[in-house]
């Protein structure tokens, strides 16, 4: 047990005494700082709505220059209601930070245009070259023309119905073309209410209408009404399967190219010298873990700090929800025994590999398998009933990943039990198998293959 822990010391020390483990550290709430920074100065620094005139073309097309700017002042205002109704749905009274929600609804209901006045010569000019040079003039950036603009719109009626030809500065910016699309869907639709003899205040009425729509369930925590408390365990149980399938990356990968280099450099046989093949892989394995755990409390306590001051009645809610029927055990149990599976898996592998391109060709196939568990868990969230899930959730490379996702929703005991007996006896298999894999590889310059792996297990424990 000594050289175990030893070893175990010395695989820990390795890689936290180095510059580069801290960077790899910090890298996480660094990028998450500079994302939120990135997101905070693109609202701030937003580009200025885009100038645009509107120009009737003909007669026919009189009033509809009025008709589409109430359209898109109406979409503004509907806009700006449906994100205070998102908010007010999502936070369920929960307290956000000063100025959150106000600054949301101004930048959802901010216009992307700048309706301007249309020059007279614009709205005067005859249709043809001369009005076409004109446009021109308007749009380029090196004229003298004021003011400059960023779009022209021509709007007439085709056999009755509201058409557009829009001219932009850009060649692939459809801004515009997008906004005045859907306004001319509101006119062409309150002048065909008209036309039918509804009363446009009905009409106007009627696209302002947002229904309030409020979900219950028995198995909310109030027993009635479904609150952003009841969400949070279902977004735990994703992070959770998230977070799972990052350690194990990250640190079965650690360990993988630990035991190659050190087998490239005869390290190994020195090793095997002084402790057994057992010991130096569980050695290996636990120090790889403790390195893995150290990164997970880091940004635990970072993450969790950080919630606590900036919202302290969302910690609790996430606090208690962790603890309500030990679901934070079920986490930690199924973290454990997927970490223990995978990383013996690569500790053997590592011991057939001599240089990087080796192991590279041998973790395409174990990335295929690793996608699979990310897929599903998205349908797990949605429906953790569903057939596919529940038959995934039994294999036991998939179990940790699936089970953790689907824990928050209460999975029948039987399930529970069966998975995690699976699991552990799978990895007590790998454990076995992978011990004698890691012995044999160990002492030979063998390359990995069907036939040395299948050799390695008949005969690596003599």
């Amino acid at each position: 047990m000594n050289r175990i822990i030893l070893i175990a010391r010395r695989e820990y020390a390795a890689y936290a005494k180095t510059v580069g483990f801290w960077l790899s550290l910090l890298a996480l709430p660094l990028f998450g700082v500079i994302g939120g920074g990135v997101g905070y100065l693109t609202a701030a620094s937003e580009s200025p709505a885009q100038s645009v005139a509107l120009v009737e073309d003909g007669r026919e097309a009189t009033g509809l220059a009025a008709a589409v700017r109430d359209a898109l002042a109406g979409d503004a205002e509907r806009s700006a209601a449906r994100a205070q109704a998102a908010i007010a749905e999502a936070t369920k009274g929960q307290p956000l930070p000063p100025g959150a929600a106000e600054n949301a609804v101004a930048s959802v209901s901010r216009s992307s245009l700048d309706l301007v006045a249309t020059p007279a010569d614009l709205a005067g000019a005859v249709p043809g070259a001369a009005q076409e040079a004109l446009v021109r003039q308007y749009l380029d950036d090196e004229s003298d023309k004021s003011p400059h603009l960023d779009a022209i719109v021509f709007l007439t009626r085709d056999d009755g119905k509201p058409t557009a030809r829009v001219w932009s500065a850009s060649a692939t910016n459809d801004t515009v073309a997008e906004a005045i699309g859907d306004a001319l869907k509101s006119v062409n639709r309150r002048e065909a209410f008209a036309a039918a003899g509804i009363d446009p205040s009905v009409v106007t009425a009627t696209d302002d209408f947002q229904p309030t729509v409020t979900s219950f369930s028995p198995k909310s925590a109030s027993g009635g009404e479904v609150s952003m408390r009841d969400r949070i365990p279902v977004l735990i149980g994703l992070a959770a399967g998230f977070l799972l399938w990052s350690l194990v990356i990250t640190g079965a990968s650690i360990l993988l190219n630990s035991v190659m280099e050190e087998k490239s450099n005869k390290i190994l046989e020195v090793l095997l010298s002084s402790a057994s093949a057992t010991e130096i892989m569980a050695g290996k394995v636990l120090g790889v873990a403790l390195l893995t755990l150290t990164v997970l409390a880091f940004w635990g306590i970072l993450g969790g700090t950080g919630l606590v001051v900036a919202n302290p009645q969302l910690a609790a809610d996430v606090g208690s929800a962790l603890m309500d029927g030990g679901l934070v055990f079920y986490f930690l149990i199924y973290m454990v025994g997927g970490y223990l599976m995978y990383a013996v898996l690569f500790a053997a592998i590592g011991a057939f590999c001599e240089t990087p391109r080796d192991a590279q060709t041998l973790m395409g196939p174990i990335m295929m398998v690793l996608v699979v568990p990310i897929l599903i868990m998205q349908l797990a969230i949605r429906t953790p009933e569903n057939p596919i899930v529940q038959i995934a959730s039994w294999v036991p490379f998939f179990t940790p990943f699936l089970m953790s996702a689907r824990a928050p929703s209460e999975p029948p005991l039987l399930e529970i039990i069966g998975t995690m007996i699976g699991m552990f006896a799978f990895a007590a298999l790998m454990i076995w198998v992978a011990g004698r894999a890691f012995r044999a590889g160990a002492l030979s310059d063998v390359k990995l293959s069907f036939k040395s792996f299948a050799g390695a297990i008949r005969g690596g424990g003599r």
